[in-house]
C-alpha cells in the first residue's frame, strides 16, 4: 500500500510561538483562580454584611425593649402606689431592664465583629478584582503575539501578569 504524505504549510517549528501558548494557558488557569477567589470574596462580604445588620436590627429590638420597661418603671414610680404588685412590677422591670441591656451589649459586640470581618473580606475581594484584571489584560495582551507576532506584546502581557497575581495574592495576606 502506498503512503500518503501529506504537508501541511506553516507546519514549521515555531518555538517561540509555542513558549508564548504556554504562557497564556497559564496566564488563563491563573485568571480562572483569581476570578474564583474573587467571586467567593464577594459572597462572603454579602454574607457578614447581612450578619452584622440582622445584628444591629437585633440589638435595636433589644434596646427598644429595655427603653419600654423603662417607661414602665417610669410611670409606675410616679404613680407614688406602694402595693406588693407594683413593688414586684417594679423589680421584674429593672431585672429584665438589666437582662436586655447586657444581652444588647453582647449583639452590639458581634455586630461590630460581623462588620469588620466583612469590611476586611470586601478589601480581599477588591484586591482579587485588581489582579483578575490585570490578569485578563496580560493575556489579550500575549495573545496579540499570535496576530501581530511582535515580542513587545506577550514582553507587556507578562508584566501585566505578574503584577496583577502579585495584587491579587496580596489579598491572600489581609486579615
Amino acid at each position: 500500500m502506498a503512503e500518503l504524505e501529506i504537508h501541511h504549510e506553516g507546519a514549521e517549528s515555531d518555538p517561540e510561538g509555542k513558549r508564548i501558548g504556554v504562557l497564556t494557558g497559564v496566564m488563563a488557569v491563573l485568571l480562572a483562580i483569581v476570578t474564583i477567589l474573587s467571586h467567593r470574596a464577594h459572597t462572603d462580604a454579602v454574607v457578614f454584611k447581612t450578619e452584622a445588620n440582622d445584628k444591629w436590627a437585633f440589638y435595636q429590638a433589644k434596646s427598644l425593649k429595655s427603653h419600654a420597661l423603662g417607661i414602665g418603671r417610669d410611670l409606675l414610680t410616679a404613680m407614688d402606689v406602694k402595693s406588693e404588685v407594683n413593688l414586684a412590677t417594679l423589680k421584674h422591670y429593672e431585672g429584665e431592664r438589666n437582662r436586655y441591656e447586657k444581652e444588647s451589649e453582647q449583639i452590639k459586640q458581634e455586630a461590630e465583629i460581623s462588620e469588620r470581618e466583612s469590611k476586611l473580606v470586601e478589601g480581599r475581594a477588591l484586591r482579587y478584582d485588581l489582579g483578575e484584571g490585570l490578569l485578563e489584560i496580560g493575556l489579550v495582551l500575549s495573545s496579540l503575539f499570535f496576530i501581530a507576532r511582535r515580542r513587545m506584546f506577550p514582553v507587556i502581557g507578562l508584566a501585566a501578569g505578574i503584577v496583577g497575581m502579585s495584587i491579587a495574592a496580596s489579598g491572600l495576606l489581609l486579615g
